[in-house]
């Protein structure tokens, strides 16, 4: 666990924004009094304000309108850390776990990140990347617009696209954080903008023009655990996935690999017990 960044209820969108994007984090924990009332995450901000009708600026609007009030926590001392962890992601589809305390205080959080790394250490040699990644890929090309990426992401409830050329094959990856990035919506927050992840000039700009020159990419044979380094040595949170002949078959994520924790972890406990009889 890592100290938590937490802010008020009456903290802007604004303020969380800033909070996301200066300590490199994509969950903040609303609190009072170091109680847990809520959390809100990056895709929370971009629904709300697509969603958004009013002329309110975004630092005018409180957090509380945005944040979840149904916090998904754990008590500090139990056992099967991870496990446990990685079951309620699964099954309330979060990224994030809120510790707490016997008086029910904040004392950590657990991210998709701390147990990728967790399964980086455990499992490998065990389990394919074909055996757990999304088969079904979000994709756009890059001569789409900024803004027809955006509508694609939220509709979808994505936050990257794989940029596919016309025979189908992956030449880059564009995501929420590529986006803000190039955006300047620190710059925005006392208009009634709501395209504060729009890059400058994004008008003229098209997806091609936010691509890196490299992309990275996981055949679907290789072992879960190195797509969890690759994820972990350079910070993003999927990859594409391609086949012996570089076609597309799919993306393995953060999600993918907590989610195969989830169901591996007892899976290895059953067969420690049971090792002698088989």
């Amino acid at each position: 666990m890592f100290p938590v960044i937490t802010v008020n209820p009456e903290s802007s969108i604004f303020d969380v924004l800033l909070q996301m994007q200066t300590n490199f984090v994509k969950h903040i924990v609303v609190t009072i009094n170091n109680i847990p009332v809520g959390i809100v995450t990056e895709r929370d901000i971009n629904k709300f304000l697509e969603e958004d009708k009013t002329a309110h600026a975004i630092n005018e609007i409180p957090i509380k309108h945005v944040m979840k009030k149904n916090v998904i926590t754990i008590s500090e001392g139990i056992e099967d850390y991870f496990e446990q962890c990685a079951a309620r992601m699964e099954t309330f589809k979060i990224g994030s776990i809120v510790i707490v305390n016997d008086n029910g205080e904040l004392a950590g959080i657990i991210s998709r990140t701390d147990l990728v790394k967790s399964f980086a250490v455990i499992f490998g040699g065990k389990y394919l990347v074909k055996n757990f990644m999304s088969r079904n890929v979000v994709t756009c090309r890059k001569t789409d617009s900024i803004k027809f990426a955006i509508r694609i992401m939220n509709k979808n409830q994505v936050s990257r696209l794989v940029v596919t050329n016309d025979d189908g094959c992956p030449i880059g990856l564009i995501s929420t954080n590529t986006l803000l990035t190039h955006s300047d919506y620190f710059t925005k927050g006392s208009t009634r903008s709501r395209d504060y992840l729009i890059p400058i000039n994004a008008e003229k700009l098209t997806v091609s023009d936010l691509l890196t020159d490299e992309l990275l990419t996981i055949n679907e044979e290789e072992d879960l655990v190195v797509a969890a380094n690759k994820m972990i040595k350079n910070k993003i949170s999927g990859i594409p996935v391609v086949d012996s002949n570089n076609n597309l078959v799919g993306i393995i994520s953060k999600t993918d690999v907590v989610r195969a924790l989830s169901i591996v972890k007892p899976h290895e406990k059953l067969r420690s017990q049971y090792k002698e009889l088989y």
